[in-house]
């Protein structure tokens, strides 16, 4: 599968890194933690031909320059503002997996007329607003620990919990390659940014198209999170893809580009 051309730009005193493709309505995809806009490859090479797709690396992933220690939710969120006035995007299509979920709907609250609809892809309300108390510390407490620690323990740890049992080795191999590529700062920063977010009071605000897309085998973020999502956006679509887990976007391509591709096409036609 092709591999698209990693570029990159100035945003507010950072080198940002992104992949990009297509004409058409942006479509902006924000990758989860320890990822980086590779995790994005099927979505790139599928959805082009209707949409401009961009995949950027944040600020402490994948090719990006790394932010200081005290970035926060906002300053992400801020931060990819620029990034779409860098790229001379008005409105997107905003699309974010796991913490860029959480970024998403952060970036919602603050630039609600950016966006042309919001796809939530197994994420949370935030950690603190869709796990229990000891579930969300303790999991901020091991990942702050990993993120000094040996990478090759990072990637034993992690990898088992991305995917279903039936994912292959290639995939498996796939990701194992982009997680042990990852920046200690960017890991707990955004670590952070999932634990202390709760998006509750948000969600019933969200006035602009919502599909939340999930996994049926999600482990990290389990299918009563999605339930709790959809309930509460109001008017938002709930799909679930079979045979997933909690990157559905690399496990089942096919179906989430599918479902990607009909909601925002609707949504573009209206």
């Amino acid at each position: 599968m092709t591999d698209f051309e990693l570029s990159s730009t100035e945003v507010d005193g950072y080198s940002i890194a992104y992949r990009e493709a297509g004409q058409g309505p942006a479509l902006v995809f924000l990758h989860g933690f320890l990822c980086d806009s590779r995790c994005w490859r099927r979505q790139l090479a599928e959805l082009s031909d209707s949409f401009r797709v961009v995949a950027w690396d944040a600020p402490g992933a994948g090719s990006s320059s790394d932010p200081p220690d005290t970035f926060t939710t906002t300053d992400y969120a801020r931060c990819l503002a620029s990034f779409f006035d860098a790229l001379g995007i008005d409105r997107a299509h905003l699309l974010g997996l796991s913490w860029g979920g959480i970024l998403a709907q952060e970036f919602y609250r603050l630039y609600p007329k950016r966006l042309r609809c919001l796809i939530l892809a197994d994420t949370y309300a935030g950690w603190k607003g869709s796990l229990p108390e000891p579930v969300w510390q303790e999991r901020l407490a091991t990942c702050l620990r990993d993120a000094t620690g040996p990478t090759d323990a990072l990637v034993a740890k992690f990898l088992p919990g991305l995917f279903t049992d039936a994912a292959s080795q290639d995939l498996r191999e796939e990701m194992s390659a982009i997680v042990s590529e990852f920046h200690p700062i960017g890991f707990r920063l955004m670590s952070l940014s999932s634990a202390e977010m709760d998006t509750r009071n948000l969600l019933p605000r969200i006035d602009v198209p919502t599909l939340v897309l999930w996994g049926d085998d999600d482990r990290r973020s389990p299918m009563d999170v999605a339930e709790a999502l959809h309930g509460a956006i109001p008017g938002a679509e709930l799909v679930i893809i079979p045979n997933a887990g909690h990157l559905s976007n690399m496990e089942q391509p096919d179906a989430f580009n599918a479902h990607v591709r009909r909601f925002c096409l609707e949504r573009d036609a209206t």
